[in-house]
């Protein structure tokens, strides 16, 4: 039972991760819609090769060396923020594409490089590079965690009822579990719902531009208010 609980909480962690809209949803999202659910499969795995990469890197310490680094952290920003406004270029120009023929399930549109993208984009993440200098790490170490006695009120009479053991490979299994739930679950749900409503591909398109665009022009302003206080 032990053993259960903590896989279903590695699971909890690694939806925790993947489902918040982002960037990374963005790219699935358009990826989704402009060329099927495969593509935007191909785009999550894309996303979730970036945390494996990142989990082996906590593991084994460098992570934490990028906190040790203002300027690298900068850096990093900077270059996430650069390429997120490419590609939500990209995605605008893919909202003006015929998305889907007539019949069938494979879409007209060009061949994506969803993987390739959300790769780059995940590795550039600083969002990304936090959870696992915090959380990540926090999951790594052999331990114990009462994850109801920090609910607020509550917590005390609560102390006891769910305890997870961390570090162990049940719950790491249950995170990559989870976040390969949501990877293969949210591609499935937008072809769906994109068969159903004629206008849901370019919406998806448009908004997959907007989100990428946004958090483009956030991480320059974030890195260029970080590099500047590094120079002062």
């Amino acid at each position: 039972m032990s053993l259960l609980v903590t896989l279903g909480a590695g699971v909890v962690f690694g939806l925790a991760l993947a489902a918040p809209p982002g960037p990374m949803n963005a790219v699935i999202a358009e990826e989704s819609v402009l060329r099927g659910r495969f593509a935007g499969f191909r785009a999550g795995l894309g996303a979730a090769t970036a945390d494996a990469i990142f989990f082996v890197l906590a593991y084994v310490g460098v992570v934490a060396v990028v906190e040790s680094f203002p300027l690298l952290q900068g850096a990093m920003v900077a270059v996430g923020g650069v390429l997120m406004l490419y590609f939500a270029v990209g995605a605008a120009r893919g909202a003006r594409a015929s998305f889907r023929p007539t019949s069938g399930d494979e879409p007209i549109v060009e061949e994506g490089k969803g993987f390739r993208k959300a790769l780059v984009l995940a590795l550039t993440n600083p969002y990304q590079v936090l959870f696992w200098l915090t959380i990540g790490v926090g999951l790594l170490r052999p331990g114990e965690l009462d994850v109801l006695s920090r609910l607020p009120v509550v917590g005390g009479d609560l102390a006891g009822t769910l305890v997870v053991a961390t570090g162990s490979p049940a719950l790491i299994g249950g995170f990559f579990l989870g976040v390969l739930t949501w990877i293969v679950g949210f591609p499935t749900g937008l072809v769906a719902a994109e068969r159903r409503i004629e206008t849901f591909a370019p919406m998806v398109a448009v908004g997959s531009a907007i989100v990428l665009a946004g958090f483009g022009v956030y991480f320059l302003y974030d890195a260029a208010t970080t590099l500047a206080a590094l120079g002062a």
